[in-house]
């Protein structure tokens, strides 16, 4: 029973099961390696100017109210200057009067009614060690207008707008991501732009804008990463286009038409006022603390990089160290001298050593070049190990074979992320039919005098003869 086929099957998949271990350490290096790319492309992308979120602008209109008090106060003798006091208690006395201030009042917050957004970006490769890095440079054109009208409808009792020092406000991500001359225009005249205090943004002292037509402002931003983008207004029209090839639409809102080729992208939204959430008109701040939570915009994502597919080789490595195992335990038969446990660990230990390989160089010559670099050692190590290690003799070319199909499947389940799970299902379905067929006439109980798992059986002692 220990050496029949059907033991030894069951000692080759606590094997496979026990590669487990040193498939999770190499899945834990690509982990760190992958944390490690992707703090540098942080850190070169706030170098560069970060993801930038653009929420506004918006019109911040003071309000003040005169306050009239009841107080009290000390009498005081108009002749000698002293406080009188009360005969009696000897109490200073004391006299009420009406006393008017006046009191700030949280200003009125108005979004524009139409918002028109063209923004262009421009990406470009940045580099830190051996390191990619996707950047941007973007082009902002904002179109608007802020019909005021019944804005006094908003106010309380006593409430009068300060229409002369009427702020506009837009905000960014951060300021020091600005590049260029950053305009203002209000019916064609220029407004000076001063940066934003307490957080980023710009701001102007635009005055009293009633009457006032066509709003626009125009920046130009460094980034990284994200372009991201509020609607403010009544009616919002947003379009993006650049030249990078595999964009990922994200945020609150996806683009109503959208256009993506190798040579770059262009993204249209419309977003009315009833689907953002906030209000036209608001006392104090809306978009500082709204404007992330509806923002929307484009991802410059790298599809489907190295370090996803080592990721995903790691998560398939038990499988490819299983079926290795398998085709050697079928292809080995009964021989005199069993493939030994410590020869199936050697297998696991070249194929787990193989994810490490392909990161490693895919980091310098890229995925294509690595993987075929690693699969091939891969392939010629363990086919000579065959030949040589375990004496398969020409059944190593059968090994040969389901090695180069087993690493041919690899390459696609990783190259397809969409279709990922649907190869490597389907693989293993079909291993495992193979290897239903391949063993349907396999006696899995040991007959006596049959071979052993890792050697061969002593032969059975018949029975005692009598001394004659």
């Amino acid at each position: 029973m220990l050496r029949s086929a059907g033991f030894r099957f069951f000692i080759v998949a606590i094997l496979a099961l026990l590669m487990a271990i040193p498939v999770q350490m190499v899945s834990s290096i690509v982990d760190a390696r992958r944390d490690y790319s992707r703090e540098t492309i942080r850190a070169v992308g706030e170098e560069w100017g970060g993801s930038q979120v653009l929420s506004g602008p918006e019109l911040v209109i003071p309000v003040r109210r005169e306050v009239t008090e009841i107080r009290k106060r000390e009498v005081v003798d108009p002749a000698t200057g002293r406080v009188e006091v009360h005969p009696e208690s000897g109490q200073p006395i004391l006299e009420t009067y009406e006393a008017t201030s006046v009191e700030e009042r949280p200003p009125l917050v108005l979004l524009p009614g139409r918002f028109d957004a063209v923004m262009t970006t421009a990406t470009q490769v940045r580099y830190r060690g051996i390191f990619e890095v996707p950047v941007y440079t973007a082009d902002v054109m904002l179109t608007l207008d802020f019909p005021v009208d019944g804005i006094e409808t908003a106010l309380d009792d006593g409430e009068e707008v300060l229409w002369d020092e009427t702020r506009l406000e837009m905000f960014l991500s951060g300021n020091r991501a600005l590049r260029g001359e950053a305009k203002l225009e209000i019916d064609g005249a220029g407004v000076a732009l001063e940066p934003l205090t307490g957080r980023g943004g710009i701001a102007a002292a635009v005055g009293d804008i009633r009457g006032a037509g066509e709003v626009r402002l125009r920046v130009g931003l460094n980034g990284a990463e994200q372009l991201m983008i509020a609607p403010v207004g009544r009616t919002t029209r947003v379009e993006i286009s650049g030249d990078w090839p595999d964009p990922a639409f994200t945020g609150a809102f996806l683009p109503d038409e959208r256009t993506v080729t190798d040579d770059g992208y262009h993204a249209l939204w419309t977003v009315p006022h009833l689907a953002r959430a906030v209000p036209q008109l608001a006392r104090a701040g809306m978009m500082s603390d709204a404007g992330d939570a509806i923002a929307f915009g484009v991802s410059f994502y790298q599809p489907n990089d190295f370090y996803q597919k080592a990721w995903r080789a790691t998560r398939y490595g038990l499988l490819t160290i299983a079926l290795t195992f398998l085709t050697v335990l079928l292809i080995e038969g009964h021989r005199a001298r069993p493939v030994h446990p410590v020869q199936y660990i050697l297998i696991g230990l070249a194929q787990a050593i193989f994810v490490l390989l392909m990161i490693a160089y895919a980091e310098h010559i890229g995925f294509s070049p690595a993987y075929l670099l690693a699969s091939g050692a891969t392939i010629a190590l363990l086919v000579m190990f065959g030949w040589l290690g375990l004496k398969l003799g020409r059944r190593t070319l059968v090994l040969a074979v389901l090695l180069m199909v087993l690493y041919a499947v690899l390459w696609l389940i990783l190259e397809s992320t969409d279709y990922a799970l649907l190869a490597g299902a389907t693989l293993a379905f079909l291993a495992l039919a193979a290897t239903m067929i391949v063993t349907r006439n396999e006696e899995w109980y040991a007959p006596p005098g049959s071979p052993g798992m890792f050697g061969r059986r002593k032969p059975a002692r018949g029975p005692e003869q009598p001394p004659s």
